[in-house]
């Protein structure tokens, strides 16, 4: 009977471990890899299951008519950051201390940046005033957005419209 509650115990930790997320640096290289292979940059997001701009800019990334252009454009990869309570174990281990890293420790979620293949950072999700864009949806935040992702991805007209479109709230 003891040996079976070891047993058990052990084969609970193990499925725990398993079902860990992978650490930040590994999903991070895993992007730059597939970027330098495809002759892209990496958009690195940060998001958490909680947040609803999160949320919002995933739907509107991945829409039919969205998601070819930054399929296109990108390698993009997601860090769960900033869980809480029993969804603590969603995070990436290591992807808090990345975004503060990039100076994102106070700029709330969705936070994001825009990196080539060495990993060098081309463009980040703060404006002209130091205020995170996170998910854009005002004009201003969604021109800062297109400009960002124009500037490190050579977006064409047409496609910077559909983003416009799509990201623009109504």
């Amino acid at each position: 009977m003891k040996y079976s509650k070891i047993i058990i115990v052990i084969t609970l930790l193990m499925f725990q471990l398993g079902m860990a997320q992978e650490k930040a640096d590994v999903v991070l290289n895993k992007a730059l890899k597939e970027a330098k292979a495809e002759k892209k940059n990496v958009l690195l997001v940060f998001h958490a299951s909680w947040c609803k701009w999160c949320k919002m800019m995933e739907k509107n990334m991945d829409l039919p008519e969205t998601k070819p252009i930054f399929n296109k454009r990108f390698v993009t990869a997601y860090l769960d950051v900033q869980e809480r309570g029993d969804k603590k174990s969603l995070e990436n281990p290591g992807g808090q201390e990345l975004m503060n890293k990039y100076k994102g420790e106070n700029a709330g979620l969705p936070f994001w940046l825009v990196l080539n293949p060495k990993g060098e950072v081309l463009a980040d999700s703060f404006d002209d005033k130091g205020q995170n864009l996170g998910s854009p949806a005002t004009p201003e935040e969604v021109t800062a957005f297109i400009a960002k992702l124009g500037k490190s991805s050579k977006l064409n007209k047409e496609e910077a419209q559909t983003i416009e479109k799509v990201f623009m709230k109504k």
